[in-house]
């Protein structure tokens, strides 16, 4: 019933900044805590950050704490990822997903509705 549509992915240069958006649709986000993953080819999927339903809460990995900032407008019935400093480390394919709001989680398993991703390519 909940759909999620990821935008804002590209080629982007070591350094650069890329803002990555997720939609909703069906459904609204207000009431769920939202997670962005990643995952690269022969690597895990690894959870980014998270934020609570009401945006008072986020987390982050530590690989990209400092740099990535997760922000949601529920008005808008959407989700931000700001990515700054970007390494090819953070070359992937970038999830957003919800789940029922809680805890912010970095789980994967506790997120039941997935968009299908959008590619993030840094490199020079």
């Amino acid at each position: 019933q909940l759909q999620l549509v990821e935008s804002g992915g590209g080629l982007v240069q070591p350094g650069g900044s890329l803002r990555l958006s997720c939609a909703a649709s069906g459904y609204s986000l207000q009431y769920y805590q939202i997670g962005w993953f990643r995952q690269a080819p022969g690597k895990e999927r690894e959870g980014v950050s998270c934020i609570t339903s009401s945006g008072a809460i986020t987390k982050y990995a530590d690989s990209v704490k400092g740099r990535f900032t997760i922000s949601r407008d529920n008005a808008k019935n959407t989700v931000n990822l700001q990515m700054n400093s970007l390494t090819p480390e953070d070359t992937a394919v970038y999830y957003c997903a919800a789940g029922r709001n809680g805890l912010c989680t970095l789980s994967a398993p506790l997120f039941g509705s997935w968009g299908q991703g959008t590619q993030v390519t840094v490199s020079s």
